[in-house]
């Protein structure tokens, strides 16, 4: 995790000692259900508790005895009887490293998922307020980058808004796919351990039991969860990328807040760069490459191999606080946007009213023009249009072919604004309810 990208309620998920807390509770919790069941001394499991519950896992004692053992889980075992005392031998009875590092890490992810929607929660709250604020603010919109027809800016804000809702879903059902606890052992067969072990530690730890494991959580749970996260991601930058479109000299239809003091360049005095959405899209791509390791951790050999341990190490929390850091990131920027309705105005205006073109030709069509001819009468004013920057309609009212089916007043009609606005109200209450 690099500190500069990431927050520090999502670093915490993943700090060594959460880590070993974690550690300790998965087999502390275990230990409860093997008193419970008589396999060892219910003393033994009190005691556990007793000097474990309030200890402080010392990192460096750890990482020095796994540097001599060379196995993660027996060094952090060794430093827990060090504080336990005798009664440590009860621990791990039956269990695998996997069945605590398996389990450990599905208990992060969970955590790390809550974050994740909490940031989406305030995103969502601060595209809500600002699309309300813009809901009948005028603006082009546009495909492959031309204007095309006029929408508002808070129809552009309430797709980012049902975007994001969907995204908070996906991550529901992404948690709920990790959400799992095995505590199976060796390859998985209870052979060691009671499968009432299990489902205690999962109770315990707020998971579902896995069905059936390999000794291993089967990672397709995993390749669901962050691919979840690269879609999120992959909404970021849309977002962000249309920002940095309308902050561009040419449209300037909105700009990231620009503070007194900031400097936008080292050379140039001048500038102000929508610096936050490009950083927030160079992040979301970050996000997805972790998507690809991911799913290649699902085929793994047999019962299990080790090869998904090194990625997971690395993704586990890069890919979540990255995805942390941009979401919150994100909605800084949308609450501070600063929009510009009069150069949304001037935009629209910019191309003398072929926006309205389509439905001129609809109109044509409606007095019984075949739509093929229709299309050639006000495709061939239009390109005059074009070309000469000139009033769109007054050339649709200079044009004999047009008039013959078209009146000065119905073309001018056929220019009214309000005309594209009109269910405004109908998709606002689709994505934000009534």
């Amino acid at each position: 995790m690099i500190p500069r990208y990431t927050r520090p309620q999502l670093a915490a998920i993943w700090d060594p000692q959460t880590r070993y807390r974690i550690w300790f509770e998965i087999e502390a919790h275990a230990a409860d259900a093997m008193a419970e069941l008589g396999i060892i001394p219910q003393a033994a499991a009190k005691k556990i508790w007793e000097k474990g519950k309030s200890a402080t896992f010392d990192v460096a004692r750890i990482d020095a005895i796994e540097r001599e053992v060379k196995h993660d889980v027996i060094a952090f075992l060794t430093h827990l009887a060090e504080i336990v005392g005798p009664q440590a031998r009860f621990l791990h009875q039956g269990m695998t490293s996997s069945d605590v590092l398996d389990t450990c890490f599905n208990v992060q992810l969970v955590r790390a998922a809550d974050v994740l929607m909490a940031d989406i929660d305030a995103l969502l709250a601060v595209l809500k307020r600002r699309a309300c604020e813009h809901k009948f603010t005028p603006t082009i919109g546009r495909s492959h980058g031309v204007h095309a027809e006029p929408t508002t800016f808070g129809l552009k804000l309430a797709y980012a808004y049902a975007e994001f809702f969907r995204a908070k879903e996906r991550l529901i059902c992404a948690r709920t796919e990790v959400a799992t606890c095995a505590i199976s052992g060796a390859v998985g067969t209870f052979a060691q351990v009671d499968p009432r072990v299990e489902a205690h530690v999962a109770k315990a730890m707020g998971l579902a039991v896995e069905p059936v494991s390999t000794q291993i959580i089967p990672r397709d749970r995993h390749a669901m969860y962050f691919a979840t996260l690269a879609v999120v991601a992959s909404s970021v930058e849309r977002l962000a990328t249309e920002i940095r479109h309308l902050q561009r000299t040419e449209v300037l239809e909105a700009e990231e807040f620009f503070a007194e003091g900031q400097k936008g360049s080292s050379a140039m005095p001048h500038k102000r760069n929508p610096v936050l959405s490009e950083n927030v899209t160079g992040l979301a791509r970050m996000v997805r490459a972790y998507a690809t390791p991911a799913l290649e951790n699902v085929a793994l050999w047999h019962e299990r191999d080790i090869s998904h341990s090194s990625v997971e190490r690395m993704i586990g929390p890069d890919a979540t606080g990255t995805l942390d850091f941009a979401l919150a990131r994100l909605a800084g920027i949308v609450d501070k946007l600063v929009i510009y309705p009069a150069n949304m105005k001037k935009n629209l205006d910019r191309l003398g009213g072929l926006v309205h073109s389509e439905r001129v030709m609809l109109a044509l069509t409606q007095k019984g023009l075949a739509r093929e001819d229709a299309y050639r009468l006000v495709q061939r004013n239009a390109m005059r249009a074009w070309k000469e920057e000139t009033e769109f309609a007054s050339l649709l009212k200079a044009d004999h072919e047009v008039r013959k089916h078209l009146s000065e007043a119905e073309l001018t009609q056929l220019f009214d604004m309000e005309h594209h606005i009109k269910h405004v109200e109908t998709i606002f209450a689709r994505v934000f309810g009534s």
